[in-house]
């Protein structure tokens, strides 16, 4: 790992050697003491006044510079206080990190200046008599209940999926085919890796398919232990490495789990800590894999992790041109197109992709893999009208608002830097 900028104080000015010798001597026991969640509540206690039954994010009685705005504000700059108050220790803390990018949002949602009074601190002792119950703390390994009562709306997911000779749709909505062979990360973030290794189907094919799936679940604090997944063709567990089919013995361990639709031949794996489902099926003597996943995680990666082919597709030495697809295989291209029509009616990226396979392997079966993995899009997909795909050859991002993805990337990234 590279150097990260010096930690800094509060208020701006550089630590003391002192201050430094003791942060690393407390680097061990950081992860444990990130108080994140007493900031929530107290953001929510001291909005509840504000709100008419509504979210956190809904003031009551007013629109921006109001009563219930400014006393909003006043919760939004305490909330940010305690945030950087426990910067330092919650490092990789998926609650954390939403809760940070909420504050900024409903900042500039209500024109908050950064800079004025904060709130008081809530009331600490026994409840008054006649008082209702204490709101509830969202579930710290239930991401997407987390995220609506944080943000007031669902969070956003993306989608992913590598199957066939083999294609890659990435988080972008970019199709390629891959010349790829080996082991390749489709995704390397924070709280998830996973790897494909692709090798050709017999000796001396031109066709290469997924033979191999590895994916690591990080440990994640109170949530999970760090679990590995790994299935091989002929070989698709349904459990972890260790046996198990869930996260651990922690409070959230069953936000992980592993179920099977199809023993063999489907396994489906939850991951609700951090808003993620993943689907690895077998077809045709090949492997393949989708996956919804929450935006945030998606984008909680540093510089040195810039090779997922979920996030840039494949690189662009190891993509094949058009020309490169439309080559003469082992069956004749008129008859893979009449093969993948039957179960593929729209001629899209997966019908193009359908019609490679088919053609260069010379296996009908081949026709299973796209039709599955476009099954699987329309499951994981928010917005069906980016369900099928026509790429071009040069392969630029098909969904302009997602271009913004790796500039809210490197900003993440750098407040990851300076808030160690």
């Amino acid at each position: 790992m590279g150097q990260s900028p010096s930690p800094r104080s509060p208020h701006g000015s550089p630590p003391t050697l002192s201050t430094l010798t003791l942060l690393l001597l407390l680097c061990g026991q950081a992860h444990s003491q990130c108080k994140i969640l007493r900031c929530n509540a107290e953001y929510v206690s001291s909005t509840l006044s504000l709100r008419g039954g509504g979210s956190p994010d809904t003031p009551r009685g007013g629109g921006r510079g109001g009563l219930a705005s400014g006393g909003l504000c006043r919760a939004l700059r305490s909330y940010a206080l305690c945030t950087r108050r426990t910067a330092r220790t919650c490092r990789g803390d998926l609650a954390f990190h939403s809760a940070v990018h909420g504050i900024e949002d409903l900042m500039i949602q209500h024109n908050c200046s950064r800079q004025g009074p904060t709130a008081p601190p809530p009331a600490r002792g026994p409840a008054l008599p006649g008082a209702g119950p204490a709101p509830l703390t969202p579930d710290p390994c239930d991401y997407e209940a987390r995220f609506s009562r944080l943000h007031g709306r669902a969070p956003g997911f993306l989608h992913c999926a590598s199957f066939g000779d083999p294609h890659v749709r990435s988080f972008h909505n970019q199709f390629h085919t891959c010349r790829v062979q080996g082991a390749w990360p489709l995704l390397d973030n924070d709280f998830l890796f996973v790897q494909a290794t692709s090798s050709p189907v017999s000796s001396g094919a031109n066709a290469t398919t997924i033979r191999k799936i590895t994916i690591i679940f990080k440990n994640m604090q109170e949530c999970i232990d760090q679990k590995v997944y790994q299935a091989e063709v002929d070989n698709l567990p349904a459990a972890f490495e260790d046996g198990s089919i869930n996260g651990g013995d922690r409070p959230g361990g069953s936000s992980l789990s592993i179920q099977t639709a199809n023993l063999g031949s489907h396994v489906e794996i939850r991951a609700a800590y951090i808003g993620t489902t993943i689907i690895i099926r077998q077809t045709a003597g090949q492997l393949s894999f989708s996956i919804r996943v929450a935006e945030d995680v998606a984008r909680a990666f540093s510089a040195e992790q810039d090779l997922q082919l979920c996030v840039g597709g494949c690189p662009p030495s190891q993509r094949l041109s058009r020309s490169e697809r439309n080559r003469r295989g082992a069956i004749a291209i008129d008859t893979a197109r009449r093969l993948c029509k039957e179960g593929l009616p729209v001629e899209d990226a997966y019908f193009q992709s359908c019609v490679f396979d088919v053609s260069v392997s010379g296996d009908p079966n081949f026709t299973v893999a796209a039709q599955t993995a476009l099954d699987d899009a329309r499951i994981f997909l928010t917005d069906l009208e980016n369900l099928h795909l026509f790429p071009s050859d040069a392969g630029p991002p098909l969904s302009p608002a997602i271009c913004l993805v790796p500039l809210l990337s490197a900003l993440f990234v750098l407040w990851l830097c300076f808030s160690k």
